[in-house]
């Protein structure tokens, strides 16, 4: 079973946590998790380029000149994309530049690369991260005990005032949830830091990027019908009416 060593704000070494196979020790799938993140950079393009074409450049209703006997090449219009301030041919116009990901492949890359953070060495765990005010000062100071460096992604169990304003004036780090965790935010981070809760929210709650399809419920059997009479009532007599 995987495991990963537990410090706290000071770099001491508090001991080490077993890992859930299922999530930390799960085959690494590249090409699975190359889909996920270049869908994910997609969906984040607005897609809003557009040029104009020569049909809706201003200018151009008349002919320049004379079709022949001016010794020039012949011109319909100045606003031909072969004109400086004409219209552009085939240019980029509005479009959407989604991808389709089902919940399977978002979950076996998700898994992959907490797989990859474990076993590369980049995974990180504090046992907690308790800040009386925000100070920078103090963030910077777990960083150098804990000895991240480059871009580091911070994984707390929710919204933490103190500690999210602690550490948003260094730009190379980025504070996520368990909940909100992206296979993209892990690969581009050079090391990822979890508190013990929030380690704790992601193996012990398992968000519905770990849930696994729930059994299709069996059909009820059909039940038998009673009998009108149970054995140990007697048929009721009927009534003899006398003519």
């Amino acid at each position: 079973m995987p495991t990963v060593e537990i410090r706290d704000v000071g770099g001491k070494l508090l001991g080490q946590r077993e890992l859930p196979p299922e999530l930390f020790d799960a085959p690494i799938n590249i090409p699975v998790m190359h889909q996920v993140v270049v869908a994910g950079m997609a969906a984040q393009r607005a897609g809003t380029h557009s040029t104009k074409t020569r049909a809706e450049v201003s200018g151009g209703g008349r002919k320049p000149w004379r079709q022949k006997g001016t010794g020039r090449a012949r011109h319909g219009s100045i606003r031909s994309p072969i004109w400086v301030g004409g219209g552009i041919a085939h240019g980029p116009q509005p479009r959407g530049y989604e991808m389709r990901v089902n919940k399977k492949m978002k979950r076996s890359a998700l898994r992959s690369a907490l797989t990859d953070a474990l076993r590369s060495g980049k995974l990180a765990v504090v046992a907690e991260l308790a800040f009386e005010g925000p100070k920078t000062k103090d963030a910077v100071a777990v960083m150098e005990a804990l000895d991240l460096s480059g871009r580091v992604l911070l994984v707390i169990t929710g919204p933490d005032d103190p500690v999210e304003r602690s550490f948003r004036n260094l730009p190379e780090v980025k504070i996520d949830y368990p909940g909100n965790l992206s296979t993209y935010d892990l690969l581009s981070a050079d090391r990822v830091l979890f508190t013990s809760a929030a380690l704790d929210a992601l193996t012990g709650e398992r968000g519905p990027a770990f849930e696994e399809p729930a059994p299709e419920p069996s059909e009820p059997e059909a039940e038998e019908p009673e009998p009108e009479n149970s054995p140990d009532e007697a048929p009721e007599e009927e009534e003899v009416v006398e003519p």
